[in-house]
């Protein structure tokens, strides 16, 4: 994850709708959009809610899934850990990078016996210290979403991977809102956290279309993940704010375009750019021994005359030479 090109994740969280055909399906899908990796979430329901009817488990009240419980939602888009080792394989035979997000210490041991190359820590989790130290004890590379943390939160996190030894962590702008209107991305705490963390930075992104991963890079981010999906039409838990194929890899395209446009920090010039520039010239025929005057020499273009730098400090000298219309000057032309 150091190289300069924007690592792309395809996040397929509940957009199986309960049905390994599809999810194999979408993660063909994904190998065609030019995507790096397939991402999923590794959780039961009772990795993250009780199965109880009380204020604080029962349905919820507004938003995307207003009138879901909680242990039903997850119950649904949960993806099934028998799937989870085959469908790794079937990635990794496309050529895709396959990691998850562990949502307890269960999901991390199941995902090390399965060889999981990368931890995510999702956005909801950024203060649960012990799971982020414990997947960070693993020794591989962390992804944590920092969509409802501030920035206690954040340092808070970084330390708990700091602590077991583990300093390969990328962080993830992100806005919690499913989907997030383009106001709320705030891409400019991109090079904010770069400057303040002295980490890799990338955006995880629940807006319609590429715009916001798009000036992401722009801004920095080496990172991008977004959530993908065959066909909304398809609905489940996360279909509205999922991008389908064609607009998964235009999306890629288009980062990959701003990588071209990035390139590298670079000030110097070539010769022949050089030459496209400005520099002294005759622009009459001068014998040797005249005087040069602002009426017989001029800064013109091309480049292969004396630097315009030059002007003031050979008006008044004396010509050595004969030089006719146009010609290109030389300090060893005057005394």
């Amino acid at each position: 994850m150091e190289s300069k090109k924007t690592f792309i994740i395809a996040e397929l969280s509940a957009n199986h709708n309960n049905d390994f055909d599809l999810a194999v399906k979408t993660i063909e899908a994904v190998a065609k959009t030019g995507a790096d990796a397939i991402k999923i979430q590794t959780y039961t329901a009772d990795s993250l809610a009780l199965d109880v009817d009380n204020e604080f488990f029962g349905p919820k009240k507004e938003g995307l899934w207003k009138g879901w419980r909680p242990y039903d939602l997850y119950t649904e888009a949960s993806t099934p850990y028998d799937w989870q080792p085959k469908l790794k394989k079937i990635a990794e035979d496309l050529g895709l990078v396959f990691f998850s997000t562990p949502f307890d210490k269960e999901g991390v041991d199941f995902l090390e016996e399965m060889g999981n190359p990368i931890y995510k820590i999702a956005s909801f989790e950024i203060n649960d210290i012990p799971l982020i130290k414990y997947a960070a004890s693993k020794g591989k590379p962390m992804i944590i979403s920092t969509g409802v943390g501030d920035e206690e939160d954040i340092r808070l996190a970084l330390n708990a991977c700091l602590e077991v030894g583990n300093d390969d962590i990328t962080l993830l702008k992100c806005t919690s809102q499913y989907p997030a209107p383009l106001e709320m991305a705030n891409l400019q705490t991109i090079p904010d956290m770069k400057r303040r963390f002295k980490l890799k930075i990338g955006v995880s992104d629940h807006t319609l279309g590429h715009m916001v991963p798009v000036v992401a890079v722009a801004l920095g981010a080496t990172v991008v993940e977004k959530h993908f999906i065959l066909d909304r039409s398809l609905g489940g838990a996360d279909s509205t704010f999922s991008m389908e194929p064609e607009e998964f890899k235009t999306m890629v395209d288009e980062i990959r375009k701003v990588e071209l446009t990035l390139g590298e920090v670079k000030y110097d010039i070539n010769d022949s750019d050089k030459l496209k520039r400005r520099s002294l010239f005759t622009v009459s025929d001068i014998k040797k021994g005249e005087i040069i005057n602002e009426t017989n020499i001029r800064s013109l273009r091309p480049g292969h005359g004396l630097h315009p730098k030059y002007y003031n400090e050979i008006i008044g000298k004396k010509l050595l030479v004969n030089l006719p219309k146009g010609s290109p000057l030389k300090l060893e032309y005057f005394e």
